[in-house]
């Protein structure tokens, strides 16, 4: 008997397994809360060199003289964000004679538009102007420890069980979101980030495979296909606590602290029968799959789950080589396709990402296309559920890069005023990355053998993701 057989036994999809996908959305949803998090927590204001106090004697009483005394214009007729006047402009003309008026970066720092944001780390710590490479680079660290971590967590879960590190990655990305939210400076924040993203991958690699371990072949399209969707519920619930929350601790907090039930939630998350009985912890394997055969309805199983049987199927699954990533490249059928995997998932990666982090331009406010660009994946993934079924992964993943590339393109090619087309093809480009990623998604799982398939890289980030 084979595992796929226990499973048929005990009901590979029922109550179970949908109980199952139920608990483990909670890690899904919060994944865009903090991947995507910096569209709000590091978005830089409008704002300008901070100026000296006006002089009541002085007779350029309104702000907007005053600006005009301090502050140079820009090519597109807009005030300077980095550079002023050394002195006010309507003065230095008589006191300086004739030449140009002496222009010097803002020398005691800016102020800052609180209309739309009461606190960002760009406002924090002045990550504007010469200094704003170190607010982009908050996100590639951030990223660089996911890809970290989901190499440990790939390890640890294939070597200590899911259920354990799952917990884990709850408890550390709890305690280091918590740590960034008191972050004192930048280093600080920035280390506390990146270990974040360390913590974060363990549910990318972890949650995957402990729902497909408890699904029969048969089913993993649709739940695949229900759980990317929580992704899509968590990017919808960023634009509202977004917009609910201005000040970027507080949001951060906000992102953070449902770990919390997250933690509670793993007291019903089953660990997988199928690790354990490669372990040899038959009679743990046996109790779960008690539990799975009770809440599907299917008592009578009980007697083909005695501990010899188990035995049996754990010692054919123990024969089975312990597969490593150089696997991936083994033989020259496996280096093709992974190669192939990779050049399509850099395609797919960077489209997605470089429209979500990229909200301006569209005529709405960044919280309203936050909110329509997370809306439009849902349909997305119901149209690749069906077109995978009925044309095919390939042709599937084909016509949806297609499209993102033909309405990305459209849309760079637009003039800038006419902002409702560019609209209508920026959500439908959002659309379009998101079947892509939602079909590579599908199709990557399936091209590798079974005993492959926790190798591959399974983030939102890497070449390979888990939604």
């Amino acid at each position: 008997m084979a595992f796929e057989e226990i499973l048929e036994e005990v009901g590979g999809f029922g109550p179970f397994q949908i109980r199952n996908v139920m608990l483990l959305a909670l890690p899904r949803i919060l994944l865009p809360l903090n991947f995507l998090l910096t569209i709000f927590m590091a978005a830089v204001p409008t704002h300008h060199c901070t100026l000296p106090a006006q002089d009541p004697l002085n007779n350029l009483t309104q702000e907007t003289a005053w600006l005009e005394a301090y502050l140079p214009r820009e090519l597109d007729g807009s005030f300077s964000s980095c550079y002023r006047y050394l002195y006010p402009h309507s003065l230095s003309n008589t006191s300086q004679g004739e030449g140009e008026d002496p222009i010097v970066p803002c020398p005691e720092g800016w102020d800052y538009d609180q209309s739309q944001f009461h606190s960002t780390i760009a406002t924090q710590w002045d990550l504007v102007c010469e200094r704003k490479g170190l607010n982009r680079a908050v996100s590639t660290f951030f990223f660089v420890g996911v890809l970290v971590g989901a190499v440990i967590f790939g390890y640890l879960s294939d070597r200590f069980g899911r259920r354990p590190l799952l917990l884990v990655a709850y408890v550390s990305s709890l305690a280091l979101g918590l740590l960034s939210t008191i972050s004192v400076n930048y280093i600080m924040f920035v280390i506390a980030r990146s270990l974040t993203g360390v913590a974060l991958a363990g549910f990318t690699i972890i949650v995957l495979p402990l729902e497909l371990e408890w699904l029969d072949v048969e089913h993993r399209i649709v739940a695949g296909v229900l759980g990317s969707t929580f992704w899509s519920v968590g990017v919808m619930l960023l634009a509202l606590v977004g917009y609910l929350i201005r000040d970027w601790r507080w949001l951060l907090l906000a992102v953070t602290l449902p770990c919390v039930l997250g933690i509670l939630s793993l007291w019903w998350v089953p660990e997988s029968a199928r690790w354990l009985m490669t372990q040899g912890r038959i009679k743990e394997a046996q109790s779960y799959l008690f539990r799975c055969a009770a809440l599907n309805g299917r008592p009578q199983a009980r007697e083909k789950l005695s501990i010899e049987a188990l035995s049996l199927v754990a010692e054919r699954e123990k024969t089975v080589r312990r597969p490593s990533y150089l696997d991936l490249f083994r033989t020259p059928r496996l280096r093709h396709i992974s190669l192939c995997c990779m050049v399509v998932w850099f395609g797919v990666n960077f489209s997605y990402y470089g429209l979500s982090l990229d909200l301006s331009g569209l005529g709405l406010n960044l919280y309203q296309t936050q909110l329509m660009f997370g809306a439009v994946e849902v349909p997305s993934k119901m149209i690749v559920y069906l077109l995978v079924r009925y044309v095919g992964r390939r042709f599937t993943l084909v016509g949806a890069l297609l499209g993102t590339a033909l309405t990305v393109g459209a849309g760079l090619l637009l003039p800038s005023g006419l902002v409702t087309w560019r609209l209508v093809l920026g959500v439908a480009g959002k659309g379009f990355s998101e079947a892509a990623f939602t079909t590579a998604y599908l199709f990557t799982s399936e091209l590798y053998p079974t005993v492959l398939s926790h190798c591959l890289p399974a983030t939102r980030n890497s070449p390979c993701r888990a939604s």
